[in-house]
């Protein structure tokens, strides 16, 4: 069985990423590197929330963005996750104006997704939350998913 990948908003976003400071290109490349040679040894889901962010955007490749998800299925939003969320924010793990983040955790959390993917690494993929996140998860006996970037999930070559 693959592993599971929750595909989180700013990896379409990356994909289609037009500015050219190093950083942006360096995120994309690996975005496109990862899509296009590793994505298929994963099972890809997302849910309507990435949908509804990437439409909300106000920028070039918004369209593209959306289609490129279109095809990956969406994960349920039960009523629960709102009370994960809530905990999420009464214990500091999210920024309370970042909602978006904690709805993606707690859903890659809930569906016991192997990795959750972004290049959020303020927020979500950061090692210093990564304890956190690990007690927080255990105090609601969730499953607590690798939190990762397109660069980190590309797999090894060996000749």
């Amino acid at each position: 069985m693959k592993p599971r990948v929750y595909i989180e908003t700013t990896i379409p976003s990356f994909y289609y990423e037009m500015r050219n400071a190093p950083e942006m290109t360096a995120r994309r490349n690996w975005t496109r590197q990862w899509w296009s040679k590793y994505r298929s040894c994963y099972r890809l889901l997302t849910s309507a929330a990435v949908i509804a962010e990437l439409k909300e955007g106000d920028y070039e490749a918004r369209d593209d963005a959306v289609r490129l998800m279109s095809r990956i299925p969406l994960l349920e939003i039960p009523d629960e996750i709102a009370d994960v969320i809530d905990f999420y924010l009464a214990n500091h793990l999210m920024p309370r104006e970042r909602l978006g983040d904690a709805l993606h955790l707690a859903l890659a959390s809930f569906h016991k997704c192997d990795f959750l993917l972004t290049w959020n690494c303020r927020h979500i993929a950061n090692a210093n939350k990564f304890e956190h996140i690990r007690i927080i998860n255990a105090r609601l006996g969730l499953f607590v998913p690798s939190l990762v970037t397109s660069m980190e999930l590309c797999m090894e070559d060996i000749s």
